[in-house]
């Protein structure tokens, strides 16, 4: 299964280096194998190192259930997601944390839950910039409901144009709807969100 394409990481990566002036921490909801969270990570150690942001100004938090995908509801109905199956997707919280001490960066603020499971005290207090990688309706809903009283940058949202996972559209479009000042820009899967 495709993840995040080489295209798509260049353009996560340069809209979180854009928000290193932007108030708050980098946070992803939905990590996976940790590939893009690295890369996040990397991004933050170089700009520390190039004394564009302090030591501790920003942190990464990741956010995985470690048990693969949920089980679909009907907004995620596709016949051409079929592979995307409760349980699919499933890696260890340990073979991330592990990745990031092979690589030698700051291991970010992990945290394992469903997202259903998850409240706002377990986000930080301000968002300077937010990955949402959910891949179901209900994933990418209770992400933004999570984000919006705290996102003070840019959100981007994996899969928003993907015919297999047509759930992450349903979410995201009744979401805007609520909160109109969001301006969307589609690239690749992606799609981008600012404020007005």
């Amino acid at each position: 299964m495709e993840q995040v394409s080489k295209k798509e990481t260049e353009i996560i990566l340069a809209e979180a280096e854009k928000c290193l002036v932007v108030p708050g921490d980098i946070v992803e909801l939905g990590c996976y194998r940790g590939d893009t969270s690295l890369l996040l990570g990397r991004m933050l150690a170089d700009a520390e190192k190039a004394e564009k942001i302090s030591e501790c100004e920003k942190r990464l938090w990741i956010y995985d259930s470690f048990q693969g995908l949920p089980e679909k509801t009907a907004e995620d109905a596709s016949v051409a997601g079929d592979e995307f199956q409760k349980g699919e997707l499933m890696v260890t919280k340990n073979f991330v944390v592990t990745r990031f001490k092979k690589a030698g960066l700051r291991v970010p603020i992990t945290k394992k839950a469903f997202f259903q499971e998850l409240c706002a005290a377990d986000l930080p207090e301000k968002i300077a910039f937010a990955f949402l990688d959910g891949d179901l309706y209900e994933s990418i809903k209770v992400s933004l409901r999570l984000i919006e009283e705290k996102i003070l940058g840019t959100i981007i949202v994996h899969d928003y144009n993907n015919e297999k996972l047509p759930g992450v559209a349903r979410a995201v479009n009744q979401w805007r709807q609520k909160n109109p000042e969001w301006k969307k820009e589609i690239r690749e899967t992606m799609l981008i969100m600012r404020r007005d």
